[in-house]
């Protein structure tokens, strides 16, 4: 891949900021760079959930802190989905609790807005291509701020309160881990001693009480707070 193409067209980028000006000037500067192409914008999270799905982009420059949830609202929703973009975020901010909330919500590399127009369109491309990119004085602090997180509640060994697991009956947990492990649903009414038909009503229940869409994003729900 050279000069962002992707699959030997333009790399698709769609730009979430709640600042119009900014957008603009964002826009200014990447639709003059070879390669890139800008298929949409938003200024909020809703207007980017629904943007990002029309447009289906290959990189979202995502800002962190917008009104209506931020940056990272719009990484779980739109990483919910089986495939998505790769997310690149662009914020004013270079604090440890936003480039650690992005990055562990799924988002592939973390630039301040100090970045010129040529080192954003050379983000965009690396991020494009697979790589993880950061403003360079982010890339270390990345690193130790991980290795330096304190442990949760989890590496405490204390009790973990989530209202949506805790809504879950001890048997829905148990399908809910099968689920997440891949099993097919005559798998767990065997591994379970249950009929067919329960463990479906059970995966009903439990997609209804996590408010997921589908398996899929019921396995990565899950994943997340190492319930598999």
């Amino acid at each position: 891949m050279t000069d962002a193409d992707v699959g030997g067209r333009a790399c698709r980028v769609f730009l979430v900021d709640d600042h119009a000006v900014f957008r603009s000037g964002v826009r200014a500067e990447l639709g003059d760079q070879a390669g890139i192409e800008i298929v949409g914008e938003a200024g909020s999270v809703a207007e980017a959930v629904a943007g990002i799905g029309r447009a289906e982009p290959d990189v979202v420059l995502l800002d962190v802190h917008m009104p209506d949830g931020g940056g990272v609202a719009v990484l779980r929703t739109v990483l919910a989905d089986e495939a998505g973009p790769t997310f690149l975020a662009l914020s004013v901010s270079d604090a440890a609790e936003d480039v650690i909330a992005v990055i562990r919500a799924g988002a592939r590399g973390y630039v301040t807005k100090t970045i010129s127009g040529d080192e954003l369109a050379d983000a965009v491309r690396r991020v494009a291509d697979g790589d993880a990119v950061f403003s360079p004085r982010l890339a270390g602090f990345v690193l130790d701020a991980f290795a330096r997180a304190a442990p949760g509640p989890e590496e405490r060994g204390e009790p973990v309160h989530d209202p949506e697991v805790d809504s879950l009956t001890p048997r829905e947990k148990e399908v809910l881990r099968l689920l997440a492990r891949g099993y097919t649903y005559k798998e767990i009414a065997e591994e379970l001693f249950i009929s067919v038909k329960t463990v479906e009503t059970h995966a009903s229940n439990v997609l209804r009480k996590t408010q997921q869409s589908n398996r899929h994003a019921l396995t990565r729900w899950a994943q997340s707070r190492h319930l598999d």
